[in-house]
């Protein structure tokens, strides 16, 4: 059986996009988590998954909102990826952001991504340690000219 240190070696060798999963709690404060596990299910019906760790401090938040919005940043982005990669309870402070038009999406970070999807949730399915999050995509765009960032063997870089 392979171990745990092997299996994230091998899991960190497959490049992959950066997404801030965010979504709004409660208390109607923004939540969000950097995520790698993000990509298209479906064209019809649009839909997109992102897995979560079941320990997450956004994973109520999206489950209150009935949604999330995958920010997928923008290349140079680094310093945020890590800032939201942490359990920190301001990780929102400095930060620009707006309100997507769905009422179930959370937070789109205007200077710091290449696209973002809102997505409502559609299925959260278990599997170990994590949540597998089908969002159905009801708003998105894309900036033109704006790359993403890409993460692998633990280093972020640009396309």
């Amino acid at each position: 059986m392979i171990t745990h240190e092997r299996f994230r070696e091998v899991m960190a060798s497959f490049p992959s996009g950066v997404v801030v999963l965010t979504a709004f709690g409660q208390d109607s404060l923004p939540r969000g988590l950097t995520v790698s596990a993000f990509c298209a299910v479906s064209l019809d019906p649009p839909l997109a998954l992102a897995c979560i760790d079941k320990t997450s401090n956004t994973l109520p938040a999206v489950q209150h909102a009935g949604g999330f919005t995958a920010n997928i940043l923008a290349a140079g982005r680094e310093q945020l990826a890590r800032r939201m990669a942490t359990k920190l309870s301001d990780k929102f402070d400095g930060i620009a952001w707006r309100r997507p038009g769905s009422a179930h999406g959370g937070p789109i970070l205007e200077d710091d991504c290449a696209a973002y999807a809102v997505c409502t949730l559609r299925d959260t399915i278990e599997a170990g340690d994590h949540w597998i999050l089908i969002g159905n995509v009801v708003e998105g765009d894309h900036l033109v000219g704006v790359s993403p960032m890409v993460f692998s063997r633990r280093g972020y870089f640009g396309l």
